[in-house]
């Protein structure tokens, strides 16, 4: 079969073939409107680097990819943080409002005691996830950017980062172990069905971001901190 990820596969093409790519298009803010052109194209006119683009795709598209290391010495880092930051903002926006919206219909019939406990189960989730972000937000990225205009950081490195980068996807195991195990009968199944979707949809995706994280960017960051010593 013909190599669909590379710059001169055209966008559009590259959606069909793997549709769950849309994700990384809107996150990194590639315009639709450019989906006839090839993705070199496509990319240049909304001025992010296509390799860099690409091997994002490839993270999402191939389970088990890793980067060599001449895509990663060859990746824009900025371009990276761009798509980090947009996957942020829809983890904190469109994904949990998604999945509240589908916890409130599923415990509709239950007794407002269970109901209270689960909503806070998921406020509590939403506040480590705002909280998990916002130090990349606040620390992270802007420690990068002063590497990347050539100052010098004392006191912290990327290393730093890799030591506190907590795992935001466990309490999705006990969210499902909710739906599935501690519900009442009287909670619909369909609405179940839907609410396990959700997490595992969100489960698998932040799974590659946090792959797009620590075997992309820390590397480069890596490569980056080594050259200005």
């Amino acid at each position: 079969m013909k190599e669909i990820l590379t710059p001169d596969t055209v966008l559009s093409d590259m959606i069909d073939y793997d549709f769950g790519l849309l994700q990384v298009v809107s996150r990194i803010g590639l315009d639709l409107k450019y989906s006839g052109l090839r993705i070199s194209d496509a990319c240049a006119g909304s001025g992010i680097d296509p390799g860099t683009f690409l091997l994002i795709c490839k993270v999402y598209s191939s389970d088990g990819f890793v980067p060599s290391k001449t895509e990663i010495a060859s990746g824009n880092i900025s371009d990276i943080i761009r798509y980090l930051h947009g996957s942020h903002l829809y983890y904190t926006g469109a994904a949990l409002s998604s999945l509240e919206a589908f916890f409130d219909r599923l415990i509709a019939p239950c007794e407002e005691k269970r109901r209270e406990v689960i909503r806070r189960f998921c406020t509590d989730y939403r506040d480590e996830l705002v909280k998990h972000f916002a130090y990349e937000e606040e620390v992270v990225f802007p420690y990068i950017e002063s590497l990347q205009s050539g100052k010098t950081v004392e006191g912290y490195s990327i290393s730093s980062f890799e030591e506190h980068h907590d795992n935001v996807e466990e309490k999705l195991e006990d969210m499902k172990n909710i739906v599935m195990k501690y519900l009442p009968a009287e909670c619909d199944n369909s609405g179940k069905i839907a609410v396990l979707l959700s997490i595992y949809h969100l489960q698998d995706d932040l799974r590659r971001h946090t792959y797009v994280e620590n075997g992309i960017l820390v590397p480069m960051v890596t490569n980056l901190e080594s050259n200005g010593r």
